[in-house]
């Protein structure tokens, strides 16, 4: 594995394929500048120093094995000669996480030059440019070898943004508390530790018990992956005899927290955009209208009544006398005398209020296309701060999983204040550090804060003064820095103990995402358990005597892998990613997952399942053996 780039997201992908994966990796890295204070050599070295720290741990691998250091090749710009020298030809697949969008593109084609059965995992911001250059580079894939197969192969180009891969965790954590999540086929999954249960009590329902915790302590706002020694060891995908046996024991369980398809809530979205007409005038205003015509219809029936003439002409009258163009009832019955000066009075009435409907439409059609404020009455909804790349996207993804949200934003030109705007997201303009903003946003009947603008400092102290009004609040907040964001966790955990607290990089998050990505389409993601690693991934039951003529339970090799879903979707219409949002068909419809599977259900050849497995029960699965460090004497 090849990854190129300088930056946090470098080091956490480099880590995460060594310690995850087990994978032999090559970094990337420009070399020193004569001007500067800071180098980027030093950058280089530190970044190669951390992997290797966490290499040194063993994190993430369990036990059997220590994951070879990254080696490092420097160059410039990761251009054809630099690629060369790090094996590009040789390579599984080639990771470009450059800040610089050209930098990365101009790479990439280079990469699919030299070696076209290459998975190249690409870093850009720009989502229309990414879809062409993944068109364009998997066509050139398979002009470059005749009769390539780009799924037999997974041969394929993928683009995301840091922004793009953070933003579900981020908006998972604010939701569910957590940012272990894994989707599949549009349904978000999220593991869950669970204490255990009271003598005479029942667990909650899950999909499945994912691992045995080494200990029965249950910290909600807890570091994940804490240490293990001296006491018993996690035990990953256990079978249902030992759960059952194991007391005093917490448990990860997978459950479902909402499903990601985009089809319904993106149509309920587009309805809200519309002004309803219920909303144009004030009710003050409803009921002056409504009052004025019951006085003009109660008129035309008594001038009905009095005349003896019909009642369409008796309606033609009132109306006349209402606008004050009828000729005067001068030689009239006194009856309609003193029926044309009420529809006089009652017209002089009218034509104010009539004013003043039009113009409270005007204004409430303004104000549709401006940002709305907060209802007074809201509550258990998100308070998102920073409408930035980031912000941006987790406010659509929260959106999509209709969760109300408040955003706060001091930039009013800001690049997510559109999507609120057209959203019709109630968002407040002004300086969250400002006495009165938070407040504002309704903070104290909010259920989680989330922090997400492009200064530390910022989200910090919002987060402070969010605890100060309400200390019990859920916050999460976006940190650049991996070491502050932990020590911003331990010491707001330590002040807040009842109350959860995440405090996440972009790049922690992403690097998963780019990780799986990487290592080919079948990986829909991976979830840590203490210092172990849980992979999930969709595979094609042909070519594996393990899974194939099997029944589900058969299949099922506690303390390796386990059967989770079956893709119900003929083969000719499976989706190659299911870790993408699912789109739906002209009637609306998408390829779901079946969860509930019948323990004697037997794999057929043509079947394609979602399982849980650990690293090198994958890797029996795949027929790879993870690759191992040989320490010298």
């Amino acid at each position: 594995m090849i990854v190129c780039g300088d930056d946090t997201l470098a080091e956490r992908l480099a880590t995460e394929l060594t310690t995850v994966y087990g994978e032999q990796v090559t970094l990337v890295v420009p070399p020193a500048r004569r001007n500067g204070t800071t180098t980027r050599r030093v950058r280089a070295a530190s970044l190669l120093g951390r992997v290797q720290a966490v290499v040194n741990r063993g994190e993430g691998t369990g036990a059997d094995a220590a994951p070879a250091a990254p080696h490092v090749v420097e160059a410039a710009e990761p251009d054809t000669a630099a690629l060369a020298a790090a094996g590009v030809q040789d390579a599984a697949a080639v990771a470009l996480v450059h800040d610089d969008d050209e930098i990365n593109v101009h790479a990439a084609l280079a990469a699919r030059r030299l070696n076209p059965r290459l998975r190249l995992v690409i870093r850009l911001y720009n989502r229309r440019l990414g879809q062409h250059l993944e068109e364009l580079l998997d066509q050139a894939a398979a002009l470059a070898v005749p009769g390539l197969d780009p799924e037999a192969l997974d041969t394929s180009t993928t683009v995301l943004s840091d922004a793009d891969t953070a933003a579900p965790a981020l908006a998972a954590t604010a939701v569910a508390g957590t940012s272990k999540i894994v989707q599949a086929d549009g349904l978000l999954l999220r593991a869950v530790e669970r204490t255990p249960p009271g003598p005479g009590s029942i667990a909650a329902p899950g999909l499945c018990t994912l691992a045995l915790l080494s200990s029965t302590t249950n910290d909600p706002a807890g570091a994940e992956g804490s240490d293990t020694s001296g006491r018993e060891a996690p035990l990953l995908l256990p079978d249902d005899d030992t759960v059952a046996a194991a007391t005093g024991r917490g448990t990860v369980v997978l459950e479902a927290v909402a499903h990601a398809s985009s089809a319904t809530p993106s149509r309920r979205l587009a309805g809200r955009r519309a002004v309803p007409v219920g909303s144009l005038f004030s009710r003050r205003l409803r009921w002056s209208l409504a009052g004025l015509v019951g006085c003009v219809l109660a008129m035309a029936v008594a001038t009905w009544l009095t005349t003896g003439s019909h009642p369409l002409h008796a309606a033609y009258l009132t109306v006349l006398d209402l606008f004050a163009i009828d000729d005067p009832a001068i030689g009239e019955p006194l009856s309609r005398q003193i029926l044309q000066l009420l529809t006089g009075v009652a017209g002089l009435l009218f034509l104010p209020v009539l004013l003043a409907a039009v113009l409270e439409a005007l204004g409430t059609f303004r104000t549709a296309s401006s940002l709305r404020r907060p209802p007074r009455g809201l509550s258990g909804h998100v308070v998102l701060l920073g409408l930035g790349k980031v912000g941006t996207r987790v406010l659509a993804r929260l959106r999509e999983l209709g969760i109300p949200v408040v955003c706060v934003e001091e930039d009013p030109e800001a690049r997510g204040v559109p999507l609120a705007r057209r959203l019709r997201v109630p968002t407040v303009v002004g300086d969250v550090t400002q006495e009165g903003v938070l407040e504002a946003a309704n903070i104290r009947r909010a259920h989680a804060l989330l922090a997400l603008t492009s200064s530390d400092t910022t989200n910090l102290e919002a987060s402070l003064y969010a605890r100060a009004l309400r200390p019990d609040l859920r916050v999460v907040l976006r940190l650049y820095d991996d070491e502050f964001a932990a020590a911003v966790h331990r010491t707001l955990r330590s002040a807040h103990p009842r109350a959860l607290t995440r405090s996440r990089s972009v790049s922690s998050l992403a690097a998963p995402a780019f990780a799986g990505a990487m290592m080919g389409r079948q990986i829909l993601g991976a979830v840590p358990v203490e210092r172990r690693v849980l992979v999930f991934a969709a595979l094609n039951v042909a070519g594996h005597p393990q899974l194939e003529g099997r029944t589900v339970a058969e299949s099922f090799r506690p303390g390796a892998w386990r059967v989770l879903a079956l893709d119900t979707a003929s083969p000719e219409e499976r989706r190659p990613d299911l870790a993408a949002t699912p789109v739906p068909d002209a009637a609306g419809r998408t390829s779901g997952l079946v969860w509930e599977l019948h323990s004697g259900y037997v794999l057929r050849r043509e079947d394609r399942v979602v399982l849980a497995a650990t690293r090198q029960g994958l890797a029996e699965l795949l027929g790879r053996q993870p690759r191992s460090r040989t320490r010298s004497g």
